[in-house]
């Protein structure tokens, strides 16, 4: 398989070192939290100083974040203006409103989509519509499930036609049949499209992901449940592909230790790519090229000329409620260089006066060797805290990625070092 290498720009979310907590949205707690910071940041040689403001609220189902962010320029005396320029901007001050949870019967989330799946995620998975802390959007998710059948939809802009995700399910036996496990028997259609990607309406670019699936539950028990499943995918006017696989879901008494873990076998036809909508879309979509011409994602489907096999598998879970964890890893048979590793971790409490997180993606993998190196295939972030009181931390972030420069046309290396004073106070609501 030959696919063109595309520069890769991927989460940052926003000052806070909060937003670990996005990797996690199984794991969204039930009580209201509030942060702050106060600290410096360096944005392309520019001195900053950086004052963040995120309360997490939350009262029962309900919950909400904020997000205001100021960076002050060291140099000049001014407030770093590309952050306020249009009126969108003072609305992303509130980062999300949500009702529920994903997986309960009614979910819905506006602003912030930090990772949007919708079913198994063959088509989309882990997708963020906050690419970059410069090109943050305002999404929709809204799922409700009514017992005989529900739906899933994602909307990545509120304020702009551009992704529209949607997935249908019936479970035809549940009323006919009302047996354990067999009642549960799902069959579902999913459909996801890009109406934009090329960001200019001129142009006829459309990309649109359909697809089915069948989801066959294994074992159902108060501590531990399974479920096997399949999938088929086609992208409109290029290729397809078919998973199966099986989630195991562990829950050591609620609060000690719970576990998700997800292995896939996958068949990939040419033109074909699993979860096309993920965690690197929106950088992914489009890129503009040194002679001012786009190079879109669909267009690398065509240099995907071979049919072929591959693995997924990911884990994700937390030990009393402390350590929490997500990692995933997939891989072609036989293709070199065609690894591509997520991880995320975060341990606010297990070790006293200490907290850390960190975050990590990579592709062309091969070998061990090319796991954990900082070039232009992986996005890095890294912090570490001092606990100075409960309720106030001394913290420094380290943040590597990628960033748009108009002038050259093409995505640079960024790297962002913010050491900040952060407050952090939980609350019962």
């Amino acid at each position: 398989m030959k696919k063109r290498l595309m520069t890769l720009v991927v989460m940052l979310l926003c000052l806070s070192f909060t937003n670990l907590y996005s990797q996690f949205p199984a794991l969204e707690g039930d009580q209201g939290m509030f942060y702050g910071g106060l600290g410096m940041a360096t944005i392309d040689d520019e001195s900053f100083l950086a004052i963040n403001l995120s309360p997490e609220l939350s009262l029962g189902k309900f919950g909400a974040g904020l997000s205001i962010n100021l960076l002050y320029n060291t140099d000049n005396g001014a407030i770093r203006s590309v952050d306020w320029d249009e009126g969108y901007d003072w609305a992303r001050l509130i980062r999300y409103v949500r009702y529920g949870h994903k997986r309960d019967n009614f979910y819905t989330r506006v602003g912030a989509l930090d990772a949007a799946r919708l079913g198994h995620g063959f088509i989309m998975n882990y997708y963020t519509n906050q690419a970059s802390y410069d090109q943050r959007k305002l999404g929709l998710a809204l799922d409700y499930d009514f017992g005989f059948g529900g739906f899933e939809t994602v909307t990545s802009n509120l304020g702009r036609s551009e992704i529209f995700g949607g997935r249908v399910f019936v479970r035809p036996l549940r009323s006919v049949l009302p047996i354990p496990i067999l009642k549960d028997i799902a069959f579902g259609a999913t459909l996801v499209s890009d109406v934009d990607p090329d960001k200019k309406r001129d142009t006829g670019d459309e990309v649109t992901e359909y697809g089915f699936d069948v989801e066959v539950p294994l074992l159902k028990m108060p501590m531990f449940d399974s479920y096997a499943y399949y999938d088929y995918a086609k992208i409109n006017d290029y290729g397809s592909g078919s998973a199966v696989g099986a989630q195991a879901n562990l829950t050591v008494i609620a609060g000690i230790a719970e576990a998700t873990a997800r292995l896939e076998r996958r068949w990939l036809g040419d033109k074909f790519l699993p979860s096309y909508f993920n965690a690197f879309y929106e950088i992914e979509r489009f890129s503009p090229q040194e002679d001012e011409s786009i190079f879109r994602k669909d267009e690398s489907l065509a240099l995907i000329t071979d049919d072929v096999q591959g693995v997924f598998g990911e884990l994700v879970g937390h030990v009393f409620n402390t350590l929490h964890l997500v990692g995933n890893f997939q891989r072609l048979d036989d293709i070199k260089n065609s690894g591509i590793l997520h991880l995320a971790a975060e341990i606010p409490d297990a070790v006293p006066k200490i907290a850390a997180h960190a975050t990590y993606d990579r592709r062309s993998i091969e070998t061990g060797k090319d796991l954990f190196k900082l070039d232009d295939d992986s996005v890095a972030r890294v912090g570490i805290g001092y606990k100075i009181k409960p309720y106030l931390l001394l913290f420094m972030d380290y943040i590597y990625t990628f960033q748009f420069d108009e002038e050259a046309n093409k995505y640079k290396a960024q790297e962002r070092f913010e050491p900040k004073v952060s407050f952090v106070y939980n609350f019962g609501m």
